[in-house]
């Protein structure tokens, strides 16, 4: 059997053994409808309420604050629509960045044609936002801030506290997408100062398919789906019972673990960076170089396509991503790289490699090594390498 290194954590992680153990009962014996009055009705209704309260502890809210939904897609459309319905009456006028994951761009443009005007943050070289131009874009009329907390593409983490800050000084609603934050930072929504976060389950070992929002007590959020009384009638649908015990577990676990993983993760990410460093050239690492996420590698490797590479790290065993998941089967050049200013012709040779807990040292080895060969392999073909090359 091939050799295989999973490198992309970062569009999904696989299901841990404690987590479906939890998980199995509730497919077969307890398999009950959360809103009947039985027995395994309640039991699956006390299951539930056993998963928000681990991720409402993890993350340190209340119980109430926290919502399920069916992803972290979802829950960014909930945020960001129902922030914006919800409080259309005060403005409408809402403020993000050109590096957002599309699960909130393609929302602020489907506002726009509804009559909210929409700021969009430019990001520096690094894909940091600047405080000040975030200052001068609030108006009176600005009724939602949202900003991701770490990107999914390049790792940058932003200042989400500031940013809270400087939102409820001016009254005006803060949303982040903590997708890629849970499970790698610690997370404490009172301290951090927002009103709406978000996360999802396969992010951290859970399954795929639920996610959750934190909604601050007294947030007026517009509901995103219509027709039934679940989740304190605020997102109808039967609940995904088994997701979301399997994301109560998750969770759990990666509170418990977060030292250990960042920890491991860390290490394991700048043995990579040095060795892409020193073994290849005309390499670029994006994203910030010390705000980052604990196992985000990033890199643009000049003079070659990235498709071209990932399809040739996949012949050796090697599972990365050019980028977003969401967006991997687009030939355009990603947005986020786009926006912290490199050319089309260094974007579309774009690599994310990001680690997890099943990494181990001898899968950097065997990267590091296979990269420099394949790289070496795919310039030879560039006649514009040959040219540089020729030049020296």
């Amino acid at each position: 059997m091939k050799k295989r290194i999973y490198l992309d954590y970062s569009a999904t992680t696989p299901v841990k053994k404690e987590v479906l153990d939890e998980m199995l009962p509730y497919f077969t014996e307890k398999y009950g409808n959360p809103s009947s009055i039985y027995t395994i009705g309640r039991e699956s209704k006390q299951a539930i309420d056993h998963a928000r309260d681990r991720v409402a502890k993890a993350i340190g809210a209340a119980s109430r604050e926290v919502f399920f939904t069916g992803g972290g897609s979802e829950a960014d459309n909930w945020a960001v629509k129902g922030a914006a319905y919800g409080n259309r009456h005060k403005g409408k006028h809402i403020i993000t960045t050109k590096i957002e994951h599309h699960a909130v761009l393609d929302v602020c443009k489907y506002l726009e044609k509804d009559g909210f005007e929409v700021t969009y943050l430019d990001v520096d070289e690094y894909g940091m936002i600047n405080i000040e131009d975030l200052k001068k874009a609030i108006t009176d009329k600005t009724i939602l801030i949202t900003i991701m907390f770490i990107n999914n593409e390049i790792g940058t983490i932003q200042p989400i506290k500031e940013i809270a800050k400087i939102a409820r000084e001016k009254g005006v609603l803060f949303h982040t997408d903590a997708v890629q934050a849970l499970g790698n930072i610690p997370l404490d929504v009172k301290e951090l100062g927002v009103d709406l976060m978000n996360f999802s389950a396969h992010k951290i070992y859970g399954p795929k398919g639920v996610g959750a929002i934190y909604i601050r007590k007294g947030v007026k959020l517009h509901p995103l789906i219509h027709g039934g009384g679940q989740e304190r009638k605020k997102r109808a649908g039967t609940e995904n019972v088994p997701g979301i015990v399997g994301f109560g577990k998750a969770v759990e676990l990666a509170v418990e673990s977060l030292d250990q993983h960042v920890a491991h993760v860390k290490k394991l990410r700048d043995k990579l960076i040095k060795g892409i460093e020193e073994n290849i050239d005309y390499v670029r690492l994006n994203g910030h170089p010390t705000e980052r996420h604990p196992g985000n590698v990033n890199f643009c490797f000049e003079f070659i396509e990235g498709e071209s590479l990932l399809l040739s790290l996949d012949m050796v065993g090697i599972e990365g991503s050019s980028g977003s998941a969401c967006t991997s089967g687009s030939l355009d050049p990603s947005h986020v790289l786009m926006a912290i200013g490199l050319t089309h012709e260094i974007a579309h040779g774009s690599l994310r490699l990001t680690i997890g807990d099943f990494t181990v040292e001898e899968d950097i080895d065997y990267v590091v090594e296979n990269l420099k060969v394949i790289v070496d392999r795919l310039r030879q073909m560039s006649p514009l390498y040959e040219k540089v090359k020729g030049g020296q």
